[in-house]
């Protein structure tokens, strides 16, 4: 056994209403410059829908993630190492501008000069890479709230894996939103990609980063990534990726994308593994057991034998606590609520997801029956508008059971709770019912739903002989150097011009004491 520690995170996906704060902070704190304008770190995704970039779950068509050979062993599904030096010059498995989008901006000084006249006059759409005037057609989330319809979700490669009755219901329209960062993988198929190791998982906490000095542009990254989270930069020829706010988690402080979710649907927590094995788990030969396989994988920190293990590997005591009071740790083995993104691809993903339940109470109460009584509840899982089947193709590779144990145990979370708000005797056989007891069903429920900040982020601060130059180090761009991607620079409209703005003057250590406070400071 030999012990890793990884930061984490799971989103409630219930709770996401599509606002997009996450994007656009995420966006101004790592990617507001020339070179990646249409690159987004952080997106919030409709579901059914495309995607960003368009369709990238195909895999049969883009070529990412690993796949499992007749012997037993992985092997990138875009091939090894032959098949990347003859391709090396020409990557042909790699989205195109068309499949993201070609970003744009408005002639607003047209609206500012025009000279009067009858007409009122219009700010014409100006691409951001070109200059020149262009038509919007595509964008980081075209489908967004249903809009493109059944011509536009007909494109979701998930949405085709499941049965033809979910397609001719689909006038009965279901939604939710996904959003979506880098995954930060356990068994990460970029890094295996990557023809000059340039991409590197961090050994201290997990995180994946681009060494901006080894990279040489190759961009065979891109293909190796099956959730398409790693870009190029068209300007500097360099790949980069979401750095899960390294220089934030250093110090304890949770993701800029976490810290500005209005719907407070993410959870940051650190997770124990053994590194040994991951690689026969993740080539499981059944895809529907992926699951399960990387849950065995992760390592009980309240376990002595693992605290000691974890020690002898050089990780500090309060990794350790922090650890035992992790939220991911909470969610994805104690109260099994949270699912993985596409096991199937073999990577072994470390962002999680807890599936939506939201609609299930409007179908019972359109019916005439109580929406939140546990035994409706339960027997309407099947029946929810947004299918299990398709949640399903999300995270657990098609296999219903887990998803449909996960909306059961939300189910009777709900029920539960219900009865305690309106002073009724607990019901027990509630609780049971789905494996859980009455105290698991109260610590859930103050997890997800009413969890202050420090319990949602317990992110353990970076041990360093420099620890005091950290804070410092954090509240800059940690690309930006001569040269690098984080550089200054104008583009065709100013857009990048001179150093980014900071967001904020107070010190990250004072945003957490701010955050953390249980009253407001006068101003």
């Amino acid at each position: 056994m030999r012990v890793m520690a990884q930061m984490s995170m799971v989103m409630n996906l219930d709770k996401c209403i599509g606002c997009h704060t996450c994007s656009v902070t995420c966006k101004q704190a790592w990617t507001n410059r020339s070179g990646v304008e249409y690159v987004w770190f952080n997106n919030v995704e409709s579901r059914p829908g495309q995607g960003y970039p368009r369709t990238y779950q195909d895999q049969e068509r883009w070529q990412g993630g690993w796949t499992r050979t007749r012997s037993g062993r992985l092997k990138p599904r875009a091939g090894g190492r032959l098949k990347k030096l003859f391709s090396i010059f020409a990557n042909p498995k790699m989205p195109a501008m068309r499949d993201y989008y070609e970003p744009w901006t408005y002639d607003y000084e047209h609206l500012l000069t025009a000279p009067a006249g009858d007409d009122t006059p219009v700010a014409r759409p100006k691409s951001l890479l070109t200059g020149r005037d262009t038509k919007v057609t595509w964008s980081a989330n075209w489908d967004d709230s249903l809009a493109g319809g059944n011509e536009i979700a007909a494109g979701d490669p998930v949405l085709k894996q499941v049965s033809d009755r979910v397609k001719q219901e689909y006038e009965n329209a279901f939604l939710f939103f996904l959003p979506r960062i880098c995954e930060h993988c356990l068994n990460p198929s970029c890094a295996a990609s990557c023809p000059s190791g340039a991409i590197y998982k961090r050994a201290e906490d997990g995180i994946v980063l681009v060494d901006q000095d080894r990279c040489r542009g190759w961009r065979m990254c891109i293909t190796g990534c099956p959730y398409k989270k790693i870009y190029f930069n068209h300007r500097t020829g360099k790949a980069e990726k979401c750095t899960f706010c390294f220089p934030r988690i250093e110090i304890g402080q949770p993701t800029i994308c976490s810290e500005t979710c209005v719907g407070r649907l993410r959870y940051i927590g650190l997770m124990l593994y053994d590194a040994d094995a991951v690689t026969t788990a993740a080539a499981v030969e059944n895809e529907k057991d992926l699951y399960a396989a990387q849950r065995s994988v992760f390592l009980d920190p309240h376990d002595p034998s693992v605290a000691d293990a974890a020690r002898r590997a050089d990780i500090p005591d309060d990794w350790i606590e922090a650890a035992k009071r992790s939220p991911v740790w909470d969610l994805i083995m104690r109260y099994e609520v949270a699912l993985p993104l596409h096991p199937e691809y073999r990577t072994m993903p470390m962002v999680w997801y807890i599936p939506p339940l939201s609609p299930v109470v409007d179908v019972l109460r359109d019916t005439g029956h109580d929406g939140e009584a546990a035994g409706n509840l339960f027997g309407a899982v099947d029946a929810l508008r947004i299918p299990v089947d398709y949640l399903a193709g999300l995270f657990t590779a098609g296999d219903p059971a887990p998803v449909r144990a996960v909306l059961n145990r939300l189910a009777a979370m709900r029920s539960y709770q219900r009865r305690v708000n309106l002073g009724e005797e607990r019901d027990e056989s509630i609780a049971t019912a789905v494996g859980m007891t009455g105290g698991q069903m109260d610590d859930m429920y103050r997890l997800l739903a009413i969890a202050k900040y420090e319990d949602r982020y317990v992110i353990p601060s970076a041990h360093a002989e420099d620890a005091h130059r950290l804070e410092q180090i954090a509240t800059e761009c940690s690309l930006d150097y001569d040269g690098g991607p984080g550089m200054g620079g104008s583009g065709p409209f100013g857009e990048s011009s001179g150093r980014p703005v900071p967001l904020q003057l107070e010190s990250l250590r004072t945003l957490r004491d701010r955050q953390t406070a249980d009253e407001i400071e006068p101003s």
